[in-house]
């Protein structure tokens, strides 16, 4: 299992473009055959910054993902133009 979160820092005035995008981009990702989990959220304290955390079955689902055609519209062609720091976290899970 490949599990990380994406934290994502935007400009205040593209809130709600980035909020849709992230829909499409969720709802898209979520069908993919090897993905586990894949769900955005929004700092309550700081909206904007978003945090994604995901899951996949293994290396080559996350491959299979960054790939894929909805990526690279919603993610590198949408969202990381906009965004203003991004940072990536690995995790392991304990049980």
């Amino acid at each position: 299992m490949v599990s990380f979160v994406v934290r994502l820092t935007f400009a205040p005035e593209d809130r709600a473009e980035i909020a849709q995008t992230l829909s499409q981009l969720a709802i898209a990702s979520r069908l993919e055959p090897g993905c586990v989990s894949y769900i955005p959220h929004q700092f309550q304290d700081d909206p904007n910054t978003v945090l994604i955390y995901e899951q996949y079955r293994d290396e080559s689902a996350l491959e299979a993902h960054r790939e894929s055609a909805h990526f690279k519209k919603y993610a590198i062609e949408g969202m990381y133009q906009k965004m203003r720091d991004r940072s990536l976290e690995n995790l392991t899970a304990l049980v």
